[in-house]
Order: C-alpha cells, then structure tokens, then sequence
C-alpha cells in the first residue's frame, strides 16, 4: 500500500481563514504537523474517514447485490466495451484487473485502505493531542467503529489482508503481508469492543448520521457470524442489547428510505449524501431505472441514461425469480420494485410510456417491459443524476431477522419466532407458528432486498454455490449471449481477486486462490 497524505482538501477548506485578504498564507498552508490540535479539527478529519462509505455502498451495488440471485442488468448492445468490467461482476467473470479497468465500478480494496489511512492518522495523532479525556473518547469511538467497518469490508471480500493499525510515517511500514482471515476478524472484534462504551447511544430521531453504540454492536453482531469459526452466542448477545435500545419498525416500509425520514428510528446505521452542487450527492435511482430517452416520465427531470458504461440505467435489475418469490400481500413488493412499460429498441433502450406496480402483473401485448428498483424513487429532481437518497447499512428489521437467525442456529426456535413475526406484521404477512433457517434466510431476502446484503447472507447461510447456479441456468435459459464460463461459481469465488495494482506495488502480498 502506498504511503498517502490524507489531509483532504475538503477538510482544509473547512478550517478558518483570516479575514484579512491581504494576509499571503493561502488558507490551504496547513499541514498535517499542525492541523490535528483541536477538537474541530480532529471532528473534520473524522467527517472527511466517513466519505470512504459512499464508495463501499456504490460497489457493492455490482459487487453484492448483482452478484447474487436478486438482480442482473440490461445489456446494452449498442457498445459492448464499456460495460463488460462492472458486468464480469455478476457473470462470475471477474479477474485481478476488473477493478481497475476504466469503466469499473471502482477500486474497493483500496478505497477501504484509504478510509483506513485516515482513521490511523486520526487515531495515532489523537495519542498526543492536547485534548481531554472526553474530547478523545469520542473521537476514538467514531475511528475505532469505522476502521472495524472498512476492515470487515475487506476481510469479506478478499479475505485476509494486511493489517495497518497506525500511520505510516516510513516507506518500510507500508507494505505488510497478508494477516490471516482469522486475525482480521479479532481486529475487527477488538476495534468494535473497544469503541462500543465509547459510543453514543441513538435517543433522539432523526439521528446525526454518524456511528452508535448500536451501529458497533450490529457490526459486531455481523463480525461473530460471518468469521470462520462462528461465535453465535455472542451475536446473539450483541443484537438482544439493540433491542433494547430505543430502536423501532417504522409503520410503513416505503417510509424507511425516504429521503423526508433519512436516520430515522429504524435507521441503525446508514451512509449520508445531500442533494446539490458540493459533490455530496447520491445518484442511484438514475442507475437503476431502464436505460430510456425519456428517463423524466420517471424522474420529474430531463436527462440522458441510455448509453453504456456506469452513467446509464438498466443496472441492478430484478430478476423475475425474485419478483415471482414474494407471497402474496407482502407490501414490499411494489415498494420496492415497479415496472416501465414501453417501446424497446434493438439496443434495449426503452421509450417509457407507463409505470405499473408488480403485484399480479400481466405484460400489455406487444409492448416492452422492465422491471427496476423503486425502493429509492422520490421524485421529482432538479438535475440529473443528483438525489437525496442515503443509503441504508443496517436496520433495526435487520437486526430482528440477524437475531433471529442466530437463534434459530442454537435450536432456540421458540425464542426466534418473536422476532421474524415482528417484521412479517408489517410486511403485511400471517405469523409463523414454526421457524427454520430458510424461512429466516428467506425473509431477510424480501426484507433487505437491494441493500447489498444478499451475496454476504449466502455465504453465510452456506447457500451461495447452489443459489447461484441455479441463477446461472436461468440466465442463460433467457439470454443466448451469455458465454459457456460464465456463473462458474465454487468456493474460491465467494472472495474477490487481489486488484493487480496492489499486487504489483506491494510484493509481500499473494493473489487468492482460483485468480
């Protein structure tokens, strides 16, 4: 890994300036020696180590929630070069240079280091900074928490990786071997359980956005569940202790990712982005809708998504096996997914003529259909590929139905009924009278669905393998395009490859087995 300064021009722009235009110091003069001196100035680096999640939500997109059974993507035909990297991702395609290709979705090991990098200067000036001890406490609680979360990131998708756990000051220090899988794991535990007392716990809704106590214990609840050798007693632990905190169901599930109720008391820990000009923006929905020439009979606002590359629509597209698996009633079918109807071009651009809810859907003769993600639509929007929309990272009903599967794994199913039952009612669906590990697995599907949990939860509930090659059959049952490699699907894939970059800038480092 690169030695790299993190003192972004984004926290230099926040830090006082004289009013003095005379004064010959660009206010831009300040460096790293001098700026970690107080409490602001450590809370704008801390704001600057949370940016790195806008990334891990954005790849997860191609990397978690395509690479499972609840989306694919429309082909765009009309120019095959730029959208075969972030494809290769839900074929089962992907290599060491995927990533870095130019229409990638992005470099995700090194954008987890990066937040890494300027959590541990954070952490290693905080050492020294004339601070109290409550001014310190809080500020290692938030860096603790996120330098757990990049990590659980990176362990998760390519396994054991170099632990950095302080600032690089010398070139010697920056390029480490691989740590185990296992030790990755500890570090995280480690991190978390140090952070908890640290942190807040969430009172007042909506909430500031930024970690919890109970954002660290759900992580941690993950982190038990998800390392090799499986500590579900103490996940069972950690996720008991949120629901008693001040955490609640919203009453409508369409509500949940409103923009109107962004950090809402559902809402346990999500990553933050602000409609307007400062860079700070989402632009999801403008993916996830069929690539058209008329985009606004959706979103309220003329633009363009039908090209190729990332900056089109038609990605993350529900699949009909996912829409076929909701049962009957279940309100979050049409919250979550709708339907465009239209005509269709022969490079599958879509002229929208009418948008239809999926519930008991019966396509109109002759006239195209797709279906797309509706669960972060909230027209309409003033420029193009700029919403308000946050994106969630855990929730309290996620929480309910983790519970729930921890429980049902110690043979405590009676216990777990409670919990699944509580997210069914609002789903609109009749109680369980008895639970298993599919029925769990099977409703944090529907109920997380398009919030990048899904490739994690098969893995971790030991379906991937099968789960995706039955995807595979079906894909290439509907799309004679699909090459005879493609959902090539064992063990060694449920982790990425090592980005040749990496590779080559840091000889200690080893590829994953199967790349």
């Amino acid at each position: 890994m690169k030695r790299i300064a993190y003192l972004t021009v984004s926290i230099l722009a926040l830090t006082s300036c004289s009013n003095d235009f005379l004064d010959l110091v660009p206010p831009t003069s300040l460096s790293s020696a001098s700026f970690y001196q107080t409490a602001d100035q450590f809370d704008q680096a801390t704001a600057a180590a949370y940016t790195n999640l806008r990334g891990i939500a954005f790849m997860g997109i191609f990397m978690d929630e395509m690479r499972s059974d609840n989306t694919f993507y429309t082909r765009y035909a009309a120019d095959r070069g730029t959208s075969t990297s972030a494809e290769a991702y839900t074929e089962f395609r992907d290599n060491s240079v995927t990533s870095q290709e130019p229409n990638s979705p992005g470099n995700r090991y090194g954008n987890a280091y990066q937040g890494i990098s300027k959590v541990n200067t954070i952490l290693t000036r905080l050492e020294n900074a004339p601070l109290s001890a409550e001014e310190k406490d809080k500020i290692a609680g938030e860096a603790l928490f996120l330098r757990a979360f990049y990590y659980y990131d990176l362990v998760q998708h390519f396994g054991g990786v170099p632990l950095q756990l302080k600032e690089i000051t010398a070139t010697e220090e920056a390029f480490l071997p691989r740590s185990t899988a296992i030790e990755v794991y500890d570090q995280v535990i480690a991190d978390l359980n140090t952070a908890i007392p640290l942190l807040p716990v969430a009172t007042t809704f909506p909430q500031s956005g930024r970690a919890t106590s109970g954002a660290a214990k759900m992580l941690l609840a993950y982190a038990y569940l998800s390392k090799p050798t499986k500590e579900v007693d103490k996940a069972t632990a950690e996720l008991l202790d949120i629901t008693q905190m001040n955490y609640g169901l919203m009453d409508n599930y369409a509500d949940v990712f409103d923009p109107a109720h962004k950090n809402n008391k559902e809402s346990i820990f999500e990553v933050q982005y602000k409609q307007g000009n400062e860079g700070q923006h989402s632009d999801f929905i403008w993916r996830f809708i069929p690539k058209a020439t008329n985009p606004d009979f959706i979103l309220g606002v003329n633009g363009t998504n039908a090209r190729g590359g990332l900056v089109s629509g038609g990605w993350n597209v529900p699949t009909q096996e996912l829409v076929d698996s909701y049962e009957a009633g279940d309100v979050r079918l049409p919250a979550s997914i709708a339907i465009a109807e239209g005509a269709v071009d022969d490079n599958s651009v879509m002229t929208i003529t009418a948008v239809k809810s999926p519930v008991d859907y019966v396509p109109t003769p002759g006239v195209g259909y797709q279906y797309f993600i509706k669960k972060y639509l909230h027209p309409p929007y003033q420029v193009e590929f700029n919403t308000d929309n946050n994106w969630p990272v855990f929730r309290y009903a996620g929480a309910l139905l983790l519970l729930a599967e921890s429980l049902v794994a110690q043979g405590r199913t009676a216990d777990a009924l409670p919990y699944i039952n509580e997210v069914r009612r609002r789903a609109n669906l009749d109680e369980l009278n008895t639970v298993t590990a599919a029925d769990v697995a099977n409703e944090m599907r529907h109920e997380l669905a398009f919030e990048n949990h899904r490739w994690a939860d098969l893995i971790r509930t030991g379906t991937a393998v099968e789960t995706i090659t039955a995807k595979g059959e079906r894909m290439k049952a509907l799309y004679g395009w699909l090459l005879p490699n493609t959902f090539g699907i064992n063990e060694d894939k449920f982790i990425y490859a090592i980005p040749t970059r990496e590779l080559q800038i840091n000889s200690n480092l080893t590829q994953n087995p199967g790349y």
